[in-house]
């Protein structure tokens, strides 16, 4: 039932992606997560110490919330009807994947640089990156939107996919939680240094494998969405690292180096310029077309993921269970 569930979620987000209408669980994390954080700032002292224990708190019981909520409800549904239990999961795994959002938002860059000027480009981008945006030049604002897709690709459509392959809806918005988590409190500032410590920490473990399987996607797929699998193969295996995360420069060195093009370095954030080292070469200059470039592998590797996720978890179902636990 998994990989039905798994097959119908990423064809409902590929065809419908995110309706504004509809209510998603990542909104109420975050409301679970900020309420949550403010009785845990009540109950524990305000020493380093304690905000530690109190981050750990949350850590724990926001994911292990979702899992048991999420599970025990995917659970009863199955036991009233299997089908219901195929919806439900169907639905949730809709909800987990962000392929067309990811598409959907930065479309919306390249259409606004392209249409209606630098200040709309701007402000559309300013929707889906954390940096400063006011003073981005035209290339700046692309890299971002192009940086974002690349990252994002990992976060928002292959690790969902990967723990939903795993472990079905419940496990995919276990990591969902994770995620919601660590972008809401795990920052490096003086709120979140201590406080947010051990989301930040297991949002690393929970990205670490997901982030180099995403890498290797999207270098497969970039001479079929005609980027440069050579190249961007060089590129990730010299700048996997160049980034203070474990994680986000997986994704962005093998999508630099598809593209031909130069990668993050210096950002604002908050006001304050934060030095970060360059990912890929220039071999030429950024172009706002690298935008579209960008969203079709990941496109195509979003479809090899899931091409290559169903038959690795169908085969094991049969191998270990046999045929009639496929279905």
């Amino acid at each position: 039932m998994i990989w039905t569930a798994v097959l119908f979620g990423f064809l409902l987000d590929a065809l419908l992606g995110d309706p504004e209408w509809m209510p998603h669980p990542v909104v109420l994390m975050g409301k679970a997560i900020a309420a949550f954080e403010k009785k845990l700032r009540r109950w524990f002292p305000k020493t380093p110490q304690e905000e530690l224990r109190a981050g750990m708190v949350l850590a724990i019981c926001l994911p292990l919330g979702t899992l048991l909520i999420s599970g025990g409800l995917c659970w009863l549904f199955w036991w009233i009807h299997p089908v219901l239990g195929l919806v439900l999961q169907s639905f949730w795994c809709w909800q987990a994947l962000a392929m067309r959002c990811l598409a959907k938002e930065s479309r919306n860059v390249y259409r606004c640089l392209k249409n209606e000027g630098l200040s709309a480009g701007r402000k559309a981008v300013a929707r889906i990156v954390g940096r400063d945006t006011a003073e981005l030049s035209e290339q700046g604002v692309t890299k971002a939107a192009v940086e974002t897709v690349a990252e994002n690709f990992s976060d928002g459509v292959l690790a969902p996919m990967l723990y939903m392959l795993i472990g079905g809806a419940p496990l995919a918005l276990t990591y969902k939680a994770i995620n919601t988590m660590d972008s809401m409190v795990g920052y490096k500032n003086d709120k979140y240094l201590y406080f947010g410590r051990a989301a930040a920490k297991l949002d690393d473990i929970a990205n670490y494998l997901p982030a180099r399987i995403a890498a290797l996607l999207w270098i497969l797929a970039a001479p079929l969405a005609g980027g440069s699998l050579k190249n961007a193969w060089k590129i990730w295996r010299r700048d996997r690292r160049n980034h203070a995360s474990p994680n986000s420069a997986q994704t962005e060195s093998a999508c630099a180096g598809s593209l031909g093009i130069q990668l993050a370095g210096p950002a604002s954030y908050f006001g304050k310029l934060v030095e970060k080292p360059y990912i890929g070469d220039a071999v030429r200059e950024v172009q706002i077309e690298d935008i579209l470039r960008t969203n079709r592998i990941m496109v195509v590797a979003s479809i090899l993921g899931l091409l290559i996720g169903l038959a690795i978890h169908i085969t094991v179902v049969f191998l270990l269970w046999g045929p009639h636990w496929i279905f």
